[in-house]
């Protein structure tokens, strides 16, 4: 056999090698990343919840959600492990990219946005009411073809034309 009819089959086995080796050192540190996290740690899971670790066992691990509420997640399911100021600037607000509202108040409630303003009139709005009732007049009702009642002259439901 001829080494450069060869050649395809060796670069393909060789980016498999190198991809295969890339994903498992990313699995290695990921599952490094695990196995370093501590209890009082802040960690952001794989779907996207902040939460501070309570307790470490095998496969599993306890999550404190919010205070006094925990939760029991497997360790594969911890994306990441936030050091301790990345984690109180993303849940709490400290530091110097907290989240700012500029001063926006935000009602308790959402009866402030159905509610119509004060001295508005409700006739004037740009909204027209649609009537959805059947109207009984008989110049709506659908006129009915005339030619298909011709041709079903003399005739019941279910004859036909065949002899």
């Amino acid at each position: 056999m001829n080494p450069v009819s060869l050649l395809p089959f060796i670069v393909l086995i060789g980016a498999m090698f190198l991809m295969t080796r890339s994903a498992k050192k990313k699995q290695a540190a990921a599952a490094q990343m695990r196995n370093d996290m501590q209890p009082g740690t802040g960690v952001r899971t794989i779907g996207g919840m902040y939460a501070t670790v309570k307790e470490l066992h095998d496969d599993t691990v306890l999550l404190e959600i919010a205070p006094g509420v925990h939760a029991v997640y497997a360790k594969n399911a911890i994306g990441a492990v936030l050091d301790d100021a990345e984690y109180n600037r993303i849940v709490h607000g400290d530091g110097e990219n907290a989240f700012d509202i500029d001063g926006a108040v935000v009602p308790d409630d959402a009866s402030s946005l159905t509610e119509a303003e004060a001295g508005a009139d409700e006739d004037t709005s740009d909204d027209a009411k649609i009537d959805l009732g059947k109207k009984a007049d008989a110049a709506d009702a659908e006129p009915t073809d005339v030619a298909s009642d011709k041709k079903s002259e003399g005739k019941t439901d279910g004859e036909a034309d065949a002899k």
